[in-house]
């Protein structure tokens, strides 16, 4: 038995590496995973985290390409514009959400082929201490005895979502724009401005703190990191579901049997335990599917976000 075999037993990525030596064929050369964002966020450490089981599978080096800009509207065209399985991508919710703020310079379903969703992580509704409201319902009352409620907003789904819940609930919220997380969250400490949806890991710190309350978080299930607080649709409106989350893509066109592939090896370096745990501790879920319904969840998404952002007069630019 060679030393390199000998590595490989020993390796957690045995089974992804024996498979792809069977397979042969893809990938002849180097694989790209480009990622529209800055370094550190989930979307970069998850495509870090796969990069290596992925390599070990393909025998092949696998690499994380960051092209920031534009909301990530660059990256992500330079995926667009790609010839083959060579070059994936990773996206979040921002993909589809995009469509509703930009003009963009590709087609958001047509020109891409979806592999697989990486995670979710929910969002938080939170406020001041002092707020008036502590679940949903009671600030739905507040907003409507009060007329003037604001909301801090990013941009993305942190802005749309409180759009949909002002829209759901029948009542007006007023958008106070901000540039990041880190330029909101003061203002709303000291209640300068009234609430924020943003992700349960930016606002955590602030909530076990003391310095912000929240008042529901809006997944399909109660986030781990905030057991005891309920999600939007527990507290009185079903149905409401605002998440961000992780996505593999790649260029359109790709052979059917090539989707699959991707979507198995994917499937199978995001469930080592490894990149589950991780993920777990940056407050995010490891959640896979396949291409078919990739497709169906981005319409889906699509859908949604576009028809709130169409009732808030927000129009393409």
């Amino acid at each position: 038995m060679t030393a390199t075999r000998r590595s490989l037993l020993a390796s957690p990525f045995l089974l992804l590496a024996d498979r792809a030596a069977a397979q042969g064929g893809f990938p002849s050369r180097p694989v790209r995973i480009v990622v529209p964002y800055t370094t550190g966020g989930v979307s970069d450490i998850t495509a870090r985290l796969i990069a290596e089981p992925l390599a070990a599978a393909w025998g092949q080096p696998v690499t994380v390409e960051n092209r920031a800009g534009a909301d990530g509207i660059v990256g992500t065209e330079v995926v667009a514009r790609a010839t083959d399985g060579h070059t994936l991508g990773l996206v979040s919710v921002g993909h589809p959400v995009n469509q509703a703020y930009y003009k963009l310079p590709y087609d958001t379903m047509r020109d891409f082929s979806f592999i697989t969703q990486c995670t979710a992580t929910p969002l938080c509704l939170c406020a001041a201490p002092g707020f008036a409201a502590n679940t949903p319902m009671e600030l739905v009352a507040h907003a409507r005895a009060h007329p003037g409620v604001t909301f801090a907003g990013t941009g993305g789904v942190v802005r749309l979502a409180p759009v949909l819940f002002a829209q759901r609930a029948g009542l007006e919220l007023t958008y106070v724009p901000y540039r990041g997380s880190t330029q909101a969250h003061p203002d709303l400490m000291s209640g300068r401005v009234d609430i924020m949806f943003d992700t349960v890991p930016a606002v955590l710190p602030h909530i076990q703190s003391g310095k912000l309350k929240a008042l529901a978080t809006t997944g399909a299930r109660r986030a781990p990191q905030l057991p005891d607080v309920p999600t939007v649709a527990e507290a009185g409106m079903p149905g409401f579901e605002a998440t961000t989350w992780g996505m593999v893509i790649a260029p359109a066109g790709l052979p059917e049997a090539l989707l699959a592939r991707l979507a198995a090896d994917c499937t199978a370096a995001l469930r080592q335990p490894t990149v589950v745990e991780r993920h777990r501790a940056l407050g995010a879920e490891v959640v896979t599917s396949d291409p078919v319904a990739m497709r169906r969840m981005v319409q889906a998404e699509l859908d949604k976000w576009g028809e709130a952002a169409r009732k808030a007069g927000i129009t393409p630019q």
